[in-house]
C-alpha cells in the first residue's frame, strides 16, 4: 500500500516539478504570492460617490490566473477563463460575453524559450477563425 501511494504521489507531483523547471524564477516568485488569491477592483464615481465592482481576478493554488471578470454598472461585461498545460503556460483561453456565452476560444503554441509562437482563434462551434503569429525583433 505504501509503495502504491508513493507511485501515485510521484505520478501527480512529477508534472508540477517539470512545469516549475520550464518557468523562470521571476514568474515562479510572482505565482507564489498569488496562490488562491482573488483580487477585486472597485471604482467610485467622484461626484455621486457611487461605488461599483469593476473587475475580479482569481488565481488557483499554484498562483496561476484562472479567471478574470470585467463588470459595468449593469453587471458582467465579459469573462475570461485560462487553462494551463504541463509546462505551466496558458494553453487555452475562453472569452465569454455579458450573458456568459462563449464568444472566442484561443489556443497557444510556444517557442522552445517559452515565448508565444502562435495563437489560434476559434469560434465557439470549434471553427478556426484566424491565426496570429508572434514575431520577436530585437533592435539596438
Amino acid at each position: 500500500m505504501r509503495t502504491f501511494l508513493l507511485i501515485l504521489m510521484t505520478f501527480f507531483l512529477l508534472p508540477l516539478s517539470v512545469s516549475a523547471q520550464d518557468l523562470d524564477a521571476a514568474t515562479l516568485a510572482k505565482r507564489a504570492g498569488r496562490k488562491n488569491l482573488t483580487i477585486k477592483e472597485w471604482n467610485t464615481d467622484a461626484k455621486s460617490k457611487t461605488r461599483w465592482l469593476d473587475r475580479v481576478t482569481t488565481y488557483d493554488e499554484f498562483g496561476r490566473k484562472i479567471e478574470q471578470i470585467e463588470y459595468a454598472s449593469y453587471g458582467q461585461k465579459w469573462r475570461e477563463t485560462y487553462e494551463y498545460g504541463a509546462h505551466g503556460r496558458v494553453e487555452r483561453e475562453v472569452e465569454y460575453d455579458d450573458r456568459n456565452k462563449p464568444v472566442l476560444i484561443k489556443k497557444y503554441e510556444y517557442n522552445t524559450d517559452g515565448t508565444k509562437k502562435k495563437q489560434y482563434n476559434y469560434a465557439p462551434n470549434g471553427k478556426l477563425m484566424s491565426v496570429k503569429v508572434f514575431e520577436y525583433v530585437v533592435s539596438d
